[in-house]
C-alpha cells in the first residue's frame, strides 16, 4: 500500500464506524491508515442489539453469518402499563434476522476483519491532533503514535470518533442539546435464559419506591450466558431528564430479577448520546463525520450501528472520488435519513413530557397493531421501497413535519 504517512484515506476512530469505512474504502482499492485512541479489545457503552437492518449491513461486509451462529433474535416484545405484545421483525428488504453482540467483542472482530484486507494499517493508542486547514480542506494531521509526533497527508479523512467526537471538534462540530438526546446506562447479567429469541423492552419503568420515571429499560440476551441489561431516558437542555440512570438500571435489574433469574449487574456504565443528526458542521471539502460522530442515531431508541455501518459504506463510496464534500455530504444525509429522523425527533421530543408516555401507554400496548408498528418504527424498519400503510404514514408525516418544523439543525 501507500505509506500510511499518505494513505488515501485517514479513519479517526476505529470502531463500527471506522472500521466498517476502511473494509468498504479498502474494497475500492485505496489506502487506508484506521487510528483509535485506545487499544483493542475495548468496551463501549451499549445495548448490543443487531437490528435486521444492521445485519444486512454486516452481511455486506461477509459477517452477518459469523455473528448469526452465536445468537438470533426474532424482534421485539414490549411491555408496560398491564400489557405486553410481540412484534416480529417485520418482512423487509433488511431481511428477518436480528442478532446481538458485546460490543467488546462486536468491534474487534470489525477491526480484524478491516485489517484482514491488504490496504489498511492501524496505529492503535494514537491520538490525532491538531489538523491543518487550508481553504477548508485538511492537507495534515498531526498523529501521536507510540510516543512520536507523526505528519499524516491523507487525500480523505473519515471522522469515526464517536458521541464525543474529539476530533469534530477541533473542524467544529456542535451538538444542539435543544433537539432530543439520550442518557442511558447498561450491565451486564449472567441468565439462563440467555438464548431467548426476542429483545424485551419495558415502556413503564419505576424506581424503588414505585415512582413512574421518564424512560424505558432493556434487556438483550446474547446467547452466551448473560443479557445485556440496561435502562435510558431521553432529554433536552430546557426538559432535562432528572434521572440517575445507573441507579435505575438497578431497580430495574431488580424488578425483573427473578423472571430472568439475573445475576448481579457487572460492568455498569452510561453515556450521553447526541441523536438524529442533531450536530452541525460535519464535512468539508475532503473530510467528514459519519456514525455516532455525525449523530446518526434513532432518536426513539438509541439504535446506532445499521447508521454507523450505512454512513461507513457512503462514506468509502465518496472518498472513490474527488469530489467536495462540504455541501455534499449534508446532502446526502439529509435524503437518506432527514424526514425520517425530523418524524423519529419530534415523536421522542413528547416523550419527554411526563404527561406523555402515562397517557398513550396504556393504550398501545393494548393494541398489538400500533405496538407492531412502533417496534418496526424503533428498529428503523422502514424503508423508501416500503409501501404499506406503515411505510406511508411515516413517509407522509415526515413530509407534513419538514414542511411545517422548521429548519432544526439537521447536519448542516
Amino acid at each position: 500500500m501507500t505509506s500510511s504517512l499518505t494513505p488515501d484515506v485517514l479513519i479517526i476512530g476505529a470502531g463500527p464506524a471506522g472500521s466498517a469505512a476502511a473494509f468498504f474504502a479498502a474494497q475500492r482499492g485505496l489506502s487506508v491508515l484506521l487510528i483509535d485512541a485506545q487499544e483493542f479489545p475495548r468496551d463501549k457503552t451499549c445495548g448490543d442489539g443487531l437490528t435486521p437492518r444492521a445485519m444486512h449491513q454486516l452481511s455486506q461486509m461477509h459477517l452477518a453469518e459469523q455473528l448469526a451462529a452465536t445468537y438470533t433474535s426474532h424482534g421485539l416484545k414490549l411491555h408496560g402499563f398491564g400489557g405486553s405484545v410481540a412484534a416480529p421483525w417485520p418482512d423487509s428488504e433488511f431481511g428477518q434476522i436480528g442478532s446481538a453482540c458485546k460490543r467488546t467483542d462486536f468491534d474487534h472482530l470489525l477491526l480484524q476483519h478491516a485489517l484482514a484486507q491488504e490496504s489498511v494499517t492501524a496505529w492503535l493508542g494514537a491520538q490525532a491532533e491538531a489538523p491543518v486547514l487550508k481553504g477548508g480542506r485538511i492537507s495534515s494531521v498531526t498523529v501521536l503514535h507510540e510516543g512520536v509526533e507523526k505528519q499524516v497527508r491523507p487525500r480523505h479523512v473519515v471522522v469515526a470518533d464517536g458521541v464525543r467526537s474529539t476530533f469534530g471538534k477541533l473542524l467544529g462540530r456542535q451538538w444542539h442539546r435543544g433537539e432530543v438526546y439520550g442518557i442511558a446506562a447498561r450491565s451486564y447479567c449472567s441468565t439462563p435464559f440467555s438464548e431467548e429469541p426476542w429483545i424485551h423492552s419495558h415502556l413503564e419503568l419505576r424506581d424503588d419506591s414505585g415512582v413512574a420515571q421518564p424512560g424505558y429499560g432493556w434487556i438483550f440476551p446474547l446467547g452466551t450466558g448473560e443479557a445485556n441489561v440496561g435502562c435510558g431516558a431521553l432529554s433536552t437542555d430546557k426538559r432535562p431528564a432528572k434521572v440517575n440512570t445507573k441507579k435505575l438500571l438497578h431497580s430495574y435489574a431488580s424488578s425483573v430479577r427473578t423472571q430472568w433469574q439475573l445475576g448481579e449487574p457487572t460492568k455498569v456504565a452510561s453515556a450521553l448520546l447526541p441523536m438524529g443528526g442533531a450536530v452541525s458542521q460535519v464535512s468539508g471539502p475532503n473530510w467528514l463525520l459519519i456514525g455516532d460522530a455525525a449523530a446518526c442515531v434513532n432518536p426513539l431508541n438509541g439504535e446506532g450501528i445499521d447508521y454507523a455501518l450505512e454512513t461507513a459504506a457512503m462514506a468509502a463510496q465518496l472518498c472513490s472520488t474527488e469530489k467536495d464534500f462540504t455541501l455534499l455530504w449534508p446532502f446526502q444525509l439529509r435524503e437518506r435519513y432527514g424526514e425520517a429522523f425530523l418524524l423519529a425527533r419530534t415523536l421522542a421530543r413528547a416523550l419527554t413530557y411526563p404527561q406523555f408516555l402515562p397517557l398513550v401507554g396504556p393504550l398501545g400496548l393494548r393494541t398489538p397493531i400500533i405496538m407492531r408498528s412502533a417496534a418496526r418504527l424503533m428498529g428503523n424498519l422502514v424503508t423508501e421501497a416500503d409501501r404499506d400503510v406503515v411505510a406511508r404514514v411515516w413517509r407522509g408525516a415526515g413530509h407534513v413535519l419538514t414542511g411545517t418544523r422548521g429548519a432544526a439543525p439537521l447536519w448542516s
